[in-house]
Protein backbone atom coordinates (compact mmCIF):
# COMPACT_ATOMS: atom_id res chain seq x y z
CA UNK A 1 0.00 0.00 0.00
CA UNK A 2 1.82 3.56 -0.90
CA UNK A 3 1.48 6.87 1.20
CA UNK A 4 -1.17 8.51 -0.43
CA UNK A 5 -3.58 5.31 -0.10
CA UNK A 6 -2.88 5.45 3.51
CA UNK A 7 -3.41 8.82 3.86
CA UNK A 8 -6.89 8.51 2.26
CA UNK A 9 -8.22 5.49 4.63
CA UNK A 10 -6.72 7.60 7.77
CA UNK A 11 -7.01 11.65 6.49
CA UNK A 12 -10.45 11.30 7.98
CA UNK A 13 -10.90 13.31 11.40
CA UNK A 14 -6.86 14.48 11.41
CA UNK A 15 -6.67 18.50 11.33
CA UNK A 16 -5.27 19.96 8.12
CA UNK A 17 -2.07 20.59 9.82
CA UNK A 18 -1.17 17.05 10.53
CA UNK A 19 -2.67 16.57 6.97
CA UNK A 20 -0.37 18.82 5.58
CA UNK A 21 2.57 17.39 7.52
CA UNK A 22 1.35 14.13 6.10
CA UNK A 23 1.43 14.44 2.05
CA UNK A 24 4.78 16.64 2.88
CA UNK A 25 6.30 13.54 4.02
CA UNK A 26 4.92 11.54 1.36
CA UNK A 27 5.89 13.49 -1.31
CA UNK A 28 9.26 12.86 -2.77
CA UNK A 29 12.16 15.68 -2.87
CA UNK A 30 14.47 14.51 -5.21
CA UNK A 31 15.31 16.60 -8.27
CA UNK A 32 16.41 15.24 -12.25
CA UNK A 33 19.49 14.01 -13.14
CA UNK A 34 21.09 16.90 -15.72
CA UNK A 35 19.83 16.76 -19.37
CA UNK A 36 16.86 14.30 -17.96
CA UNK A 37 13.60 15.49 -19.84
CA UNK A 38 11.59 16.86 -16.82
CA UNK A 39 8.70 18.88 -18.91
CA UNK A 40 5.20 17.09 -18.71
CA UNK A 41 2.37 18.29 -20.74
CA UNK A 42 -1.22 19.85 -19.67
CA UNK A 43 -3.88 19.90 -22.04
CA UNK A 44 -6.96 22.12 -21.21
CA UNK A 45 -10.52 21.42 -23.12
CA UNK A 46 -12.95 23.72 -22.05
CA UNK A 47 -16.99 22.91 -23.46
CA UNK A 48 -19.38 25.60 -22.73
CA UNK A 49 -22.66 24.65 -21.89
CA UNK A 50 -24.80 27.75 -22.54
CA UNK A 51 -28.26 26.05 -21.48
CA UNK A 52 -27.00 25.82 -17.44
CA UNK A 53 -24.65 29.17 -18.06
CA UNK A 54 -21.68 26.77 -16.97
CA UNK A 55 -18.00 25.28 -18.67
CA UNK A 56 -16.95 21.92 -18.43
CA UNK A 57 -13.40 21.88 -17.84
CA UNK A 58 -11.02 18.92 -18.83
CA UNK A 59 -7.75 18.96 -17.65
CA UNK A 60 -5.01 16.25 -19.37
CA UNK A 61 -2.18 16.29 -17.68
CA UNK A 62 0.94 13.39 -19.82
CA UNK A 63 3.89 12.95 -18.53
CA UNK A 64 7.10 9.93 -18.83
CA UNK A 65 7.35 9.91 -14.98
CA UNK A 66 5.91 11.61 -11.84
CA UNK A 67 6.84 15.43 -12.79
CA UNK A 68 3.71 16.66 -11.84
CA UNK A 69 2.70 14.93 -8.25
CA UNK A 70 -0.49 17.24 -6.95
CA UNK A 71 -2.39 20.10 -8.25
CA UNK A 72 -4.61 21.68 -5.65
CA UNK A 73 -6.78 24.47 -5.84
CA UNK A 74 -9.28 26.25 -3.46
CA UNK A 75 -12.76 24.95 -2.88
CA UNK A 76 -15.27 27.18 -4.36
CA UNK A 77 -19.04 26.90 -4.67
CA UNK A 78 -19.03 28.18 -8.32
CA UNK A 79 -16.39 24.96 -8.91
CA UNK A 80 -18.50 21.19 -9.15
CA UNK A 81 -15.79 18.38 -9.61
CA UNK A 82 -16.81 15.76 -11.94
CA UNK A 83 -14.09 13.36 -11.40
CA UNK A 84 -10.28 12.56 -12.38
CA UNK A 85 -7.59 9.91 -12.07
CA UNK A 86 -5.88 9.09 -9.27
CA UNK A 87 -6.66 10.49 -5.61
CA UNK A 88 -9.38 13.52 -5.25
CA UNK A 89 -9.07 15.08 -1.76
CA UNK A 90 -11.04 18.32 -0.11
CA UNK A 91 -9.65 19.23 3.28
CA UNK A 92 -8.19 22.95 4.72
CA UNK A 93 -10.76 24.88 2.25
CA UNK A 94 -9.01 23.53 -0.75
CA UNK A 95 -9.34 20.68 -3.60
CA UNK A 96 -6.22 18.42 -3.78
CA UNK A 97 -5.40 16.63 -7.15
CA UNK A 98 -2.70 13.74 -6.67
CA UNK A 99 -1.79 12.21 -10.33
CA UNK A 100 -1.13 8.87 -11.24
CA UNK A 101 2.76 8.70 -11.75
CA UNK A 102 1.89 8.82 -16.00
CA UNK A 103 -0.65 11.06 -15.64
CA UNK A 104 -4.35 11.39 -15.87
CA UNK A 105 -7.31 13.54 -16.27
CA UNK A 106 -9.33 16.14 -14.07
CA UNK A 107 -12.99 17.08 -15.25
CA UNK A 108 -15.28 20.23 -13.11
CA UNK A 109 -18.10 22.33 -13.99
CA UNK A 110 -17.95 25.63 -13.85
CA UNK A 111 -20.28 28.31 -13.41
CA UNK A 112 -20.02 31.66 -15.42
CA UNK A 113 -22.58 33.85 -13.64
CA UNK A 114 -20.61 36.62 -10.92
CA UNK A 115 -23.19 39.34 -10.28
CA UNK A 116 -21.73 42.76 -9.34
CA UNK A 117 -24.68 44.31 -8.12
CA UNK A 118 -27.52 46.15 -9.15
CA UNK A 119 -28.22 43.12 -11.51
CA UNK A 120 -24.93 43.33 -13.52
CA UNK A 121 -22.60 41.02 -14.34
CA UNK A 122 -18.58 40.79 -14.31
CA UNK A 123 -18.96 37.11 -16.35
CA UNK A 124 -21.81 35.69 -17.65
CA UNK A 125 -22.91 32.73 -20.13
CA UNK A 126 -25.95 32.61 -21.74
CA UNK A 127 -27.75 31.46 -24.83
CA UNK A 128 -25.48 33.20 -27.43
CA UNK A 129 -22.65 35.06 -26.13
CA UNK A 130 -19.96 34.78 -23.09
CA UNK A 131 -17.96 37.06 -21.26
CA UNK A 132 -15.62 36.03 -18.70
CA UNK A 133 -12.58 35.66 -17.01
CA UNK A 134 -10.38 32.51 -17.80
CA UNK A 135 -9.90 32.51 -13.96
CA UNK A 136 -13.43 32.06 -13.72
CA UNK A 137 -13.60 28.65 -14.81
CA UNK A 138 -9.87 27.37 -14.20
CA UNK A 139 -9.12 28.23 -11.05
CA UNK A 140 -5.78 29.18 -9.87
CA UNK A 141 -3.57 26.31 -8.31
CA UNK A 142 -0.49 25.63 -7.07
CA UNK A 143 1.84 22.32 -8.30
CA UNK A 144 3.95 20.04 -6.53
CA UNK A 145 6.02 18.85 -8.61
CA UNK A 146 9.84 17.58 -9.35
CA UNK A 147 12.18 19.95 -8.50
CA UNK A 148 12.72 21.49 -11.27
CA UNK A 149 9.99 20.02 -13.63
CA UNK A 150 7.97 22.58 -15.90
CA UNK A 151 4.54 22.18 -17.78
CA UNK A 152 3.82 22.60 -21.66
CA UNK A 153 0.49 23.74 -21.25
CA UNK A 154 -2.02 23.88 -24.46
CA UNK A 155 -5.59 24.52 -24.75
CA UNK A 156 -9.01 23.68 -26.93
CA UNK A 157 -12.22 24.38 -26.82
CA UNK A 158 -15.40 22.33 -27.96
CA UNK A 159 -17.90 24.73 -29.26
CA UNK A 160 -21.32 25.22 -30.17
CA UNK A 161 -22.00 25.14 -33.90
CA UNK A 162 -21.24 28.84 -35.01
CA UNK A 163 -20.04 30.17 -32.39
CA UNK A 164 -16.21 31.47 -31.99
CA UNK A 165 -13.32 32.17 -29.14
CA UNK A 166 -11.69 35.19 -28.68
CA UNK A 167 -8.67 35.05 -25.77
CA UNK A 168 -5.56 36.76 -25.23
CA UNK A 169 -3.33 34.09 -26.95
CA UNK A 170 -2.67 33.72 -30.56
CA UNK A 171 -5.13 30.95 -32.26
CA UNK A 172 -3.19 30.42 -35.30
CA UNK A 173 -2.43 26.87 -34.19
CA UNK A 174 -5.63 24.49 -33.83
CA UNK A 175 -4.38 23.95 -30.25
CA UNK A 176 -3.43 27.42 -28.29
CA UNK A 177 -0.10 28.06 -26.71
CA UNK A 178 0.00 28.61 -22.83
CA UNK A 179 3.52 30.49 -22.11
CA UNK A 180 3.81 32.14 -19.30
CA UNK A 181 8.12 32.91 -18.79
CA UNK A 182 7.48 34.03 -15.27
CA UNK A 183 5.92 30.50 -13.82
CA UNK A 184 6.91 26.73 -14.03
CA UNK A 185 3.03 25.63 -13.92
CA UNK A 186 1.77 27.69 -16.87
CA UNK A 187 -2.47 27.99 -16.58
CA UNK A 188 -4.44 30.33 -18.97
CA UNK A 189 -4.93 34.09 -17.74
CA UNK A 190 -6.99 37.09 -19.31
CA UNK A 191 -10.52 37.42 -20.89
CA UNK A 192 -13.04 35.30 -23.03
CA UNK A 193 -14.99 36.08 -25.28
CA UNK A 194 -16.86 33.49 -26.59
CA UNK A 195 -20.61 32.94 -29.32
CA UNK A 196 -21.65 35.19 -31.86
CA UNK A 197 -18.78 37.21 -32.13
CA UNK A 198 -18.17 40.44 -34.52
CA UNK A 199 -14.41 40.50 -34.42
CA UNK A 200 -11.92 43.47 -35.64
CA UNK A 201 -8.15 42.53 -35.94
CA UNK A 202 -4.88 45.14 -36.42
CA UNK A 203 -1.02 45.83 -35.58
CA UNK A 204 -0.54 49.15 -34.19
CA UNK A 205 3.19 50.00 -33.42
CA UNK A 206 4.22 46.47 -33.21
CA UNK A 207 1.03 45.10 -30.89
CA UNK A 208 -1.28 42.63 -32.24
CA UNK A 209 -4.56 44.15 -31.61
CA UNK A 210 -8.09 42.41 -31.62
CA UNK A 211 -11.49 43.63 -30.47
CA UNK A 212 -14.19 41.26 -29.68
CA UNK A 213 -17.95 41.84 -28.50
CA UNK A 214 -21.13 40.03 -29.30
CA UNK A 215 -23.21 40.75 -32.62
CA UNK A 216 -25.41 42.89 -31.83
CA UNK A 217 -24.23 44.84 -28.66
CA UNK A 218 -23.41 48.24 -29.98
CA UNK A 219 -19.71 47.78 -29.50
CA UNK A 220 -17.55 50.50 -31.12
CA UNK A 221 -14.67 47.85 -32.67
CA UNK A 222 -13.38 50.68 -35.37
CA UNK A 223 -13.72 53.22 -33.35
CA UNK A 224 -11.45 51.89 -30.09
CA UNK A 225 -8.76 50.76 -32.89
CA UNK A 226 -8.98 54.20 -34.80
CA UNK A 227 -8.17 55.85 -30.93
CA UNK A 228 -5.50 53.19 -30.52
CA UNK A 229 -3.81 53.92 -33.54
CA UNK A 230 -2.91 57.83 -32.50
CA UNK A 231 -2.35 56.75 -28.55
CA UNK A 232 -0.85 53.30 -28.57
CA UNK A 233 2.46 53.97 -30.33
CA UNK A 234 2.82 56.99 -27.64
CA UNK A 235 2.59 54.05 -24.79
CA UNK A 236 5.14 51.74 -26.75
CA UNK A 237 7.78 54.29 -26.70
CA UNK A 238 7.39 53.99 -22.92
CA UNK A 239 7.05 50.48 -22.44
CA UNK A 240 7.91 48.92 -25.40
CA UNK A 241 7.48 45.23 -24.15
CA UNK A 242 4.27 45.67 -22.58
CA UNK A 243 2.12 44.61 -24.74
CA UNK A 244 2.90 42.44 -27.76
CA UNK A 245 -0.99 41.57 -27.90
CA UNK A 246 -3.46 43.02 -26.66
CA UNK A 247 -7.05 41.73 -26.20
CA UNK A 248 -10.40 43.75 -26.02
CA UNK A 249 -13.31 42.65 -25.19
CA UNK A 250 -16.56 44.67 -24.90
CA UNK A 251 -20.62 43.46 -24.39
CA UNK A 252 -23.63 45.65 -23.28
CA UNK A 253 -25.84 45.19 -20.99
CA UNK A 254 -26.73 42.74 -18.40
CA UNK A 255 -22.84 43.19 -18.32
CA UNK A 256 -21.44 45.50 -15.69
CA UNK A 257 -20.87 49.30 -16.64
CA UNK A 258 -17.10 49.68 -16.34
CA UNK A 259 -13.88 48.11 -17.15
CA UNK A 260 -11.75 45.66 -15.56
CA UNK A 261 -8.00 44.78 -16.83
CA UNK A 262 -6.16 41.12 -16.90
CA UNK A 263 -2.86 40.00 -18.40
CA UNK A 264 -2.93 41.00 -21.96
CA UNK A 265 -6.68 41.82 -22.31
CA UNK A 266 -9.11 43.49 -20.37
CA UNK A 267 -13.06 44.17 -20.70
CA UNK A 268 -14.92 47.37 -21.40
CA UNK A 269 -18.89 47.68 -21.76
CA UNK A 270 -20.37 48.79 -25.08
CA UNK A 271 -21.63 52.00 -23.88
CA UNK A 272 -18.87 53.88 -21.98
CA UNK A 273 -17.53 56.67 -23.93
CA UNK A 274 -13.91 56.22 -25.35
CA UNK A 275 -13.14 60.11 -24.66
CA UNK A 276 -15.20 61.63 -22.10
CA UNK A 277 -16.89 64.95 -21.20
CA UNK A 278 -13.79 65.68 -18.79
CA UNK A 279 -10.98 64.10 -21.14
CA UNK A 280 -10.32 61.03 -19.92
CA UNK A 281 -10.41 57.92 -21.69
CA UNK A 282 -11.90 54.44 -19.91
CA UNK A 283 -10.31 52.59 -22.73
CA UNK A 284 -6.69 53.93 -22.44
CA UNK A 285 -6.95 53.90 -18.10
CA UNK A 286 -7.94 50.16 -18.90
CA UNK A 287 -5.04 49.56 -21.74
CA UNK A 288 -2.37 51.56 -18.88
CA UNK A 289 -3.97 49.11 -16.48
CA UNK A 290 -2.87 45.97 -18.54
CA UNK A 291 0.49 47.20 -20.23
CA UNK A 292 1.95 48.48 -16.70
CA UNK A 293 0.60 45.25 -14.76
CA UNK A 294 1.06 47.09 -11.18
CA UNK A 295 0.08 45.15 -8.27
CA UNK A 296 -0.72 47.67 -5.12
CA UNK A 297 0.12 46.33 -1.87
CA UNK A 298 -2.57 46.83 0.62
CA UNK A 299 -3.45 50.92 0.90
CA UNK A 300 -2.17 51.45 -2.28
CA UNK A 301 -4.73 50.88 -5.02
CA UNK A 302 -4.27 55.09 -5.91
CA UNK A 303 -0.72 54.43 -7.41
CA UNK A 304 -2.04 51.89 -9.87
CA UNK A 305 -5.58 54.15 -10.38
CA UNK A 306 -3.88 57.10 -10.50
CA UNK A 307 -1.33 56.42 -12.85
CA UNK A 308 -4.13 54.94 -15.04
CA UNK A 309 -6.08 58.00 -15.09
CA UNK A 310 -2.93 60.22 -15.11
CA UNK A 311 -1.99 58.79 -18.71
CA UNK A 312 -5.40 58.45 -20.06
CA UNK A 313 -4.70 62.38 -20.56
CA UNK A 314 -1.28 62.29 -21.07
CA UNK A 315 -1.82 59.68 -24.39
CA UNK A 316 -5.00 61.25 -25.78
CA UNK A 317 -2.81 64.79 -25.64
CA UNK A 318 0.66 63.30 -27.19
CA UNK A 319 -1.83 60.98 -30.08
CA UNK A 320 -3.19 64.77 -30.85
CA UNK A 321 -6.60 62.94 -30.34
CA UNK A 322 -7.03 66.43 -27.86
CA UNK A 323 -5.06 69.36 -27.69
CA UNK A 324 -2.76 70.65 -25.16
CA UNK A 325 -5.20 73.26 -24.05
CA UNK A 326 -8.05 70.40 -23.35
CA UNK A 327 -5.67 68.81 -21.24
CA UNK A 328 -4.65 71.37 -19.04
CA UNK A 329 -8.27 71.97 -18.48
CA UNK A 330 -8.79 68.22 -17.80
CA UNK A 331 -5.67 68.38 -15.27
CA UNK A 332 -6.96 71.27 -13.65
CA UNK A 333 -10.39 69.46 -13.25
CA UNK A 334 -8.33 66.57 -11.78
CA UNK A 335 -7.11 68.99 -9.11
CA UNK A 336 -10.83 70.39 -7.99
CA UNK A 337 -11.98 67.05 -7.69
CA UNK A 338 -9.44 65.77 -5.64
CA UNK A 339 -10.39 68.25 -3.19
CA UNK A 340 -13.03 66.02 -2.10
CA UNK A 341 -10.87 63.22 -1.45
CA UNK A 342 -10.05 62.82 2.61
CA UNK A 343 -6.98 61.01 1.56
CA UNK A 344 -5.17 58.41 -0.76
CA UNK A 345 -4.53 55.54 0.92
CA UNK A 346 -7.37 53.19 1.30
CA UNK A 347 -8.61 49.48 0.06
CA UNK A 348 -10.14 50.58 -3.10
CA UNK A 349 -9.56 54.10 -4.41
CA UNK A 350 -12.56 56.04 -4.63
CA UNK A 351 -12.96 58.88 -7.70
CA UNK A 352 -12.00 61.78 -5.57
CA UNK A 353 -8.93 60.06 -4.38
CA UNK A 354 -8.13 58.65 -8.17
CA UNK A 355 -7.97 62.45 -9.24
CA UNK A 356 -5.83 63.64 -5.98
CA UNK A 357 -3.75 60.76 -6.93
CA UNK A 358 -3.69 62.02 -10.88
CA UNK A 359 -2.52 65.91 -9.51
CA UNK A 360 0.04 64.07 -7.38
CA UNK A 361 1.71 62.66 -10.68
CA UNK A 362 1.28 65.45 -12.28
CA UNK A 363 3.59 67.21 -9.39
CA UNK A 364 5.89 64.25 -9.31
CA UNK A 365 6.58 64.90 -13.14
CA UNK A 366 6.97 68.51 -12.57
CA UNK A 367 9.56 67.56 -9.74
CA UNK A 368 11.40 64.45 -11.66
CA UNK A 369 12.08 66.62 -14.51
CA UNK A 370 13.59 69.56 -12.79
CA UNK A 371 15.95 67.77 -10.50
CA UNK A 372 17.32 65.38 -13.09
CA UNK A 373 17.75 68.97 -15.54
CA UNK A 374 15.21 67.58 -18.00
CA UNK A 375 16.90 63.84 -18.18
CA UNK A 376 14.00 62.35 -16.66
CA UNK A 377 10.13 62.25 -16.19
CA UNK A 378 7.89 60.68 -15.08
CA UNK A 379 7.69 58.51 -18.11
CA UNK A 380 11.18 56.95 -16.95
CA UNK A 381 9.60 55.46 -13.69
CA UNK A 382 6.84 53.58 -15.53
CA UNK A 383 9.59 50.63 -16.65
CA UNK A 384 11.13 50.91 -13.20
CA UNK A 385 8.01 49.71 -11.42
CA UNK A 386 5.90 47.83 -14.34
CA UNK A 387 4.87 44.15 -13.12
CA UNK A 388 5.75 44.47 -9.46
CA UNK A 389 4.05 44.94 -6.29
CA UNK A 390 4.02 48.41 -5.56
CA UNK A 391 3.63 50.88 -2.59
CA UNK A 392 5.37 54.89 -1.57
CA UNK A 393 8.64 53.43 -0.82
CA UNK A 394 8.87 50.95 -3.95
CA UNK A 395 7.19 54.66 -6.25
CA UNK A 396 9.73 56.35 -4.35
CA UNK A 397 12.62 54.39 -4.73
CA UNK A 398 12.50 54.29 -8.86
CA UNK A 399 11.42 57.90 -9.17
CA UNK A 400 14.54 59.05 -6.33
CA UNK A 401 16.52 56.80 -8.57
CA UNK A 402 16.02 58.44 -11.25
CA UNK A 403 16.45 62.31 -9.71
CA UNK A 404 19.17 61.49 -7.81
CA UNK A 405 17.93 63.11 -4.87
CA UNK A 406 14.50 62.82 -2.40
CA UNK A 407 11.59 63.92 -3.82
CA UNK A 408 9.78 66.70 -2.08
CA UNK A 409 6.46 65.52 -3.84
CA UNK A 410 6.77 62.29 -2.18
CA UNK A 411 7.44 62.36 1.45
CA UNK A 412 5.24 61.24 3.90
CA UNK A 413 3.87 65.15 4.51
CA UNK A 414 2.43 65.36 1.21
CA UNK A 415 0.89 61.46 0.65
CA UNK A 416 -1.71 62.26 3.13
CA UNK A 417 -3.89 58.96 4.85
CA UNK A 418 -1.00 56.77 4.15
CA UNK A 419 0.28 56.58 7.62
CA UNK A 420 -1.82 54.11 8.92
CA UNK A 421 -1.19 51.95 6.85
CA UNK A 422 0.86 49.21 8.11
Amino acid sequence: MNCFSTFTRHVRGWTPALALLWLAACGVSDSADNGENVEYNVHYVLRPEPSASSVVVEMRVDQPRALLREISFPANEHIALLGGDGELLTFDERVHWQLPAAGGTLRWRALVRSERGDNAFDALLGANWGVYRMEDVIPRARARTLKGATSRTTMTFDLPAEWSVITEYSAVEDRIVVDRIERRFDQPTGWIAMGDLGVRRESIAGVRVVVAAPTGHGARRMDMLALLNWTLPELVAILPDALPRLTIVSADSPMWRGGLSGPASFYLHADRPLISENATSALLHEVMHTALGVRPRRGFDWIAEGLAEYYSIELLRRGNAITTERATIAMNKQAEWSSRADGLCGDTSTAATTALAVTLFAALNRELTAASNGEATLDNVLPLIAGREVDIDVLAQAAEQLAGTTLDVLHSDNIPGCRTIP
